[in-house]
């Protein structure tokens, strides 16, 4: 039974979630980074907040692990070029908490359009400035964002209904998307000059750290309004300041800031600032939405391998990968065939889908035909970290897909270019999920892939097959099944047999002594 650790306070739903769904679970939260490396090791997934660090330590020391659940959108605190290289998945919950993310945001505005926390502050201090806090409409106004995803949009569409006229930048928003948003697609420099509000809702990247610079800050229309409830480090702060205090922003409201827990800034105290807590995810819905969808994110790849949300491999639905899994199956064993008998630097590997196949998700195919590969090669490759492994190992990956008859109802073929030349193998399903070898390097044949097995290479001649099997008996070696295929009568032949045992490098030796043996190999799948 696959077992989680939620390491962060988390809605009792979850660990519930995980039971019902056939996980073990245990709630440990609260401990230190040490702590918490002495524990991981015993688990096969991870589901954690904000507060837990998933450190290269922590990876390291996580020998079972398998997933990493974050409730909430942010993974700053998840080391996931480390956590992929390790073949950790990393998910997320994008969705749970975007509406009220997006609800605080406009909450923002207002109390920057009218000056409430200010305005609260002299009134209960029994003051009645009523002259003293001039606000202004929202109505008419021209409202920018700075990335029009999940909670963009959903500012966007409550800014329409508060009659404001919404433009965006996003270099990922197609002129059909802005359209059915009702928002006019702009350029960063043209948001800048005409939005009278600006609100960021974009993830921290080496293209959107300080995207606004004090340089973009000055381009900004005089008396301009920012929200950020998004990232920290998308708004140099200390400009910020500057031109709060200079009077050219007429008000800033930050939800985040660079370093969190914000307990001082430069900020504190300016004229026209407010500041919340990072306080965009905190609503009792948000909380409990996030954290059942974490459970069920995680419960669906541990029990089903089904893949949603993650940040570092393929989504694959849960009702999806049980179509996948005997084609996976199939995909990791050719490319386990064709590793184990291709020898010398690769330079390309490609992977061609016929009938069936040719239909389905092929990256997660793609993704098990090159950890089959790699695996040669290494033993920490899985689904997740092969095609990182094989980019750095400068390998070509390539697919293409024919749909439509061929010979076989479903036909997956994976060849491979060395510094010798082209090789390939192609395999079908028989009853589709069991995989079956049909051709290899040119040769037609029909063999399981399974357990033990001795490729052998021959000159096809009278006798040899009898040699072989004297050999084999000789030897105390079981033969299972036996499979032949020759390309012309007197050419070359090809032999796997699936025997009991692994094949020894002694047992190898005999069988290259034998007449007309031109290449023997023990394989193990």
């Amino acid at each position: 039974m696959p077992k989680v650790l939620i390491s962060d306070k988390m809605d009792p739903k979850a660990a519930q979630i995980f039971r019902e769904r056939g996980v073990e679970v245990d709630e440990i939260t609260g401990k230190t980074p040490d702590e918490l490396a002495a524990i991981i090791g015993d688990y096969d997934g991870l589901a954690i907040r904000s507060s837990t660090k998933v450190t290269k330590a922590i990876l390291d020391a996580a020998t079972n692990l398998k997933v990493v659940g974050r409730a909430g959108i942010g993974v700053d605190n998840v080391d996931i070029p480390y956590a992929s290289a390790k073949g950790v998945v990393v998910m997320n919950t994008p969705f749970g908490n975007s509406i009220t993310t997006a609800e605080h945001a406009i909450a923002l505005m207002f109390a920057l359009a009218r000056d409430l926390p200010e305005a609260d502050k002299s009134t209960q201090a029994g003051k009645w400035e009523k002259n003293r806090f001039m606000g202004v409409e929202m109505t008419s106004k021209t409202l920018g964002l700075i990335g029009a995803g999940n909670i963009g949009s959903i500012v966007a569409d409550r800014a329409h209904g508060l009659r404001m006229k919404v433009i965006a930048f996003d270099p990922f928003l197609s002129p059909e998307r802005a359209v059915e948003l009702g928002v006019e697609k702009v350029d960063l420099d043209d948001l800048l000059a005409r939005a009278d509000f600006i609100t960021l809702h974009t993830p921290l990247t080496d293209q959107t750290r300080n995207i606004l610079s004090r340089d973009n800050l000055l381009r900004t229309k005089k008396g301009v309004r920012i929200v950020n409830c998004a990232r920290g480090g998308l708004i140099d702060e200390a400009a910020l300041k500057e031109l709060l205090d200079s009077g050219h922003i007429a008000g800033a409201a930050l939800d985040v800031f660079v370093t969190e827990p914000a307990t001082e800034s430069p900020l504190f105290g300016t004229p026209n600032f407010i500041s919340t807590p990072h306080l965009g995810a905190s609503t009792n819905e948000a909380q409990v939405n996030v954290a059942i969808q974490v459970a069920e994110q995680m419960a669906d790849y541990l029990v089903s391998g089904g893949v949603t949300n993650a940040l570092n491999v393929p989504s694959l639905s849960a009702e999806e990968a049980p179509r996948l899994k005997p084609y996976m199956a199939l995909a990791e064993k050719l490319g386990s065939l064709v590793g184990q008998l291709t020898t010398g630097a690769i330079g390309r590997i490609s992977i061609h889908s016929e009938g069936a196949a040719a239909e389905l998700n092929q990256k997660p195919i793609v993704a098990a035909v090159l950890a089959g590969f790699l695996r040669t090669q290494t033993d920490t490759v899985n689904m997740v970290n092969a095609p990182l492994l094989a980019k750095e190992r400068g390998m070509e990956v390539s697919e293409v897909r024919t749909q439509g008859e061929s010979d076989y109802h479903t036909l997956l073929r994976v060849s491979v270019r060395t510094d010798a030349g082209e090789r390939s193998v192609a395999g079908t399903l028989f009853g589709d999920e069991a995989p079956r070898l049909v051709e290899l390097f040119g040769i037609k044949v029909e063999a399981d892939l399974a357990g033990h097995m001795l490729y052998v290479v021959n000159e096809d001649a009278p006798g040899f097959i009898g040699r072989l099997g004297t050999l084999l008996g000789t030897e105390g070696v079981n033969i299972g099944t036996f499979h032949l295929g020759r390309r012309s009568t007197g050419g070359e032949a090809v032999l796997l047999l699936s025997v009991d045992d692994p094949v020894t490098p002694e047992l190898i030796a005999k069988v290259r002594g034998l007449a007309g043996v031109k290449t023997v190999m023990g394989l193990s799948f």
